[in-house]
């Protein structure tokens, strides 16, 4: 099995894969952890999907509790701006792409996920989105950086149809997530289509 690398292909994104932190990957910050790329061009932003806190969110921001997926509690999002919120959620009806407090990053049929602008007022999403899921801060790199890492064996890029990026199980995920990675199940080439063995 063999991934192959093209980092000259201009059409080249991991925007919505998974990534799941490999044993050799020196980082405390991302120990046992699975991303999910939510942004990637000049530089990469993804939030970290297994890492819960005991912070509810009907303790942290009441108004989107109604709205928030089991889990509901804020997740550790990653070690950039851990201030900053970034919240995640699936559309609950029709998707209307000229509206301003959802954004879609996977857009599969039946598997859509987008940013959801935490500063909208909740009770007007309702029916609109559905399980939301807020993370404190996120994982980011300069242009170059994340690439470099997985080149190095750091990271395992996974498709993301194998796994609910919003489970509520996520202390299961690395473990799902690496067994996959090590059956070659979902791998992706880094040029986007799924690894074939050789």
């Amino acid at each position: 099995m063999s991934l192959e690398w093209r980092p000259n292909d201009p059409d080249f994104s991991l925007s919505g894969s998974i990534l799941v932190a490999s044993r050799h990957l020196a980082d405390p910050n991302f120990f046992r952890t699975v991303l999910l790329i939510l942004e990637h061009g000049d530089g990469a932003l993804g939030v970290v999907l297994n890492r819960p806190t005991a912070l509810t969110i009907a303790d942290a921001v009441p108004s989107w509790a109604e709205l928030a997926a089991k889990p509901a509690v804020v997740f550790q999002g990653g070690p950039v701006e851990r201030t900053a919120a970034i919240g995640l959620a699936r559309p609950s009806g029709v998707f209307d792409p000229d509206q301003s407090w959802f954004s879609l990053s996977i857009k599969e049929p039946g598997r859509e996920l987008g940013i959801v602008n935490l500063g909208a007022e909740p009770s007007d999403l309702a029916g609109v989105v559905r399980d939301v899921r807020i993370f404190s801060g996120y994982a980011g790199w300069t242009a170059g950086q994340l690439e470099g890492e997985i080149q190095a064996g750091g990271w395992l890029v996974l498709d993301h149809e194998a796994f609910d990026p919003l489970t509520s199980d996520p202390a299961t995920l690395w473990n799902q997530a690496s067994s996959a990675a090590a059956t070659g199940q979902g791998v992706r080439a880094i040029d986007g289509p799924l690894v074939q063995d050789n």
